[in-house]
């Protein structure tokens, strides 16, 4: 790791936590040259993950995709980074737990919609409305109301 003052490849380790979700270690950092002390978060990525187009292309798994197609459904919504941050976690978490090297777009837009809806309803009916290519305003209006159902009934 670099000290981000004076760059120099010399740095220890002065306390490391786990994330209160346990996705992530914090970790304060000391530049042995400088002195200077700073942060890092070590978190768990995604690697060899296929997915699998609607027209049978297939792509790596793209995290910066995935975080800007979310933050599109967020503007001007309220929400900090940290919650974003594991947000996307949650989401990586999910697509984890299916142990395979290959998901469909499909499979991933469902667990970016099951996490956005607990995270955001607006921003998840703005997501589902491009991903499942709402067609009319009846469906965007039947979509709407099973959120108002589930949010009455889990009262």
């Amino acid at each position: 790791m670099h000290c981000p003052v004076c760059k120099s490849k010399e740095t220890k380790v002065v306390d490391s936590r786990v994330t209160t979700d346990g996705m992530a270690i914090r970790r304060r950092r000391e530049c042995i040259s400088c002195t200077y002390r700073f942060s890092t978060v070590e978190e768990v990525e995604l690697l060899d993950l296929t997915v699998v187009k609607t027209d049978g292309r297939r792509e790596s798994y793209s995290r910066e995709k995935m975080k800007e197609g979310i933050r599109q459904s967020l503007v001007k919504r309220p929400y900090t980074q940290e919650k974003f941050n594991r947000l996307i976690q949650m989401i990586e978490r999910d697509l984890q737990k299916k142990k395979k090297r290959e998901l469909t777009s499909k499979q991933v837009g469902e667990v970016v919609m099951k996490q956005l809806k607990k995270f955001d309803k607006v921003a998840y009916i703005r997501f589902a409305s491009i991903y499942r290519a709402f067609d009319d305003v009846d469906t965007f209006e039947s979509e709407i109301k099973s959120l108002s159902r589930r949010k009455k009934s889990s009262k």
